[in-house]
């Protein structure tokens, strides 16, 4: 979208400050969905506890296959970190190829904290979710910070898609769209993969959009698609009195669409707001078919709850968060309802 998201705390002034000072002021520590188990010498992969400043994961996935000697598509990793932060995560590639070569492993700004063996290989998408810790300096109004926190406590957190996920420039959500029109083919499949997820992410961003404005964001309707947390089972909301209360206690919240073949579909207001999203931005529903397993098609919540975990103020000018969020929702959204920007 060109035109701001709207925020949940518009009515709250922002707190000013800035965000990434230094890598230091912004930590990510992977939640994984499991540890490893295997013990020594045995199992086939090994896992790798690292942590990183200064580097994306691929450029320590890329230097730990040079330097085991193994191809890069060896070693893998549940979700990519942030290069311009200190952050901790599992790498995982053949244990017979890195074991020998691990103590001799040397990269600028990267430690490997521990290893242990494991039967199964990590794969993209095993993890629980994050933790956070922010530090944001030249703040400018801390009570405006609080008085947002206590609000996305109570209402959960607007869970778009953040704004590296559209590139730079904010073009591959275009991109993917052309693929679409195309009838599916791109001539980098990678490429392919990215411009069409930020082509959905993108229509999911202005569904939510939509919805946070009207006031249906945490609210039960008739004929929308709910999804219970954490796990993410899906339904149709037949009676909005039954379901609101399980709203409340964030049992279950509103859902909104991945567009593709396998996507649940809601019915009544929830069916047509979503139509609308499509028909602006005039593209036809069952051109999704062409993009095949990457648009298949899914529900994400419109909202998150909001793992709030400590604020301190070591200053009157810095303010220090901490906060869990889910795998697959972004800090920057967080940091933007509280900063404004």
């Amino acid at each position: 979208m060109t035109e701001p998201l709207p925020r949940l705390t518009a009515s709250i002034p922002g707190c000013g400050g800035l965000f990434k000072a230094s890598p230091d002021d912004f930590e990510v520590e992977e939640l994984p969905a499991y540890e490893p188990q295997g013990e020594p010498g045995s199992d086939e992969h090994l896992f790798l506890w690292v942590e990183k400043k200064g580097r994306s994961t691929q450029d320590v996935a890329k230097a730990l296959a040079r330097h085991c000697g193994i191809n890069e598509r060896d070693v893998s990793w549940a979700g990519l970190k942030d290069r311009d932060a200190v952050t901790r995560q599992y790498l995982c590639g053949p244990a017979r190829f890195l074991e020998p070569k691990l103590a001799s492993f040397s990269m600028e700004g990267v430690r490997v904290l521990r290893s242990a063996r494991h039967k199964n290989k990590l794969k993209s998408g095993h993890l629980h979710g994050n933790r956070f810790r922010v530090v944001l300096r030249e703040v400018k109004d801390l009570g405006a910070a609080r008085a947002s926190i206590e609000l996305l406590k109570r209402s959960g957190i607007p869970n778009y898609f953040g704004e590296q996920r559209f590139g730079l420039g904010g073009l591959n959500a275009a991109r993917g769209k052309a693929i679409l029109e195309k009838g599916g083919k791109h001539r980098d499949r990678f490429e392919r993969k990215l411009f069409l997820s930020a082509f959905q992410s993108d229509l999911f961003n202005r569904v939510l959009a939509k919805r946070l404005v009207d006031g249906s964001f945490a609210r039960a309707v008739a004929g929308d698609v709910l999804k219970r947390h954490p796990l993410g089972g899906e339904f149709v909301c037949e009676d909005p009195a039954v379901e609101q209360p399980r709203i409340d206690g964030f049992e279950v919240s509103p859902s909104g669409p991945l567009f593709g073949p396998e996507m649940k579909q809601p019915t009544g207001a929830i069916a047509a707001l979503e139509d609308a999203v499509l028909a602006e931005q005039k593209i036809d529903r069952a051109l999704f078919v062409n993009g095949g397993d990457e648009t298949r098609g899914a529900r994400r919540w419109l909202r998150i709850p909001f793992g709030f975990e400590g604020l301190e103020s070591p200053t009157s000018d810095v303010l220090e968060l901490r906060f869990t969020l889910p795998a697959g929702s972004y800090a920057t959204v967080v940091l933007r309802e509280l900063l404004a920007g």
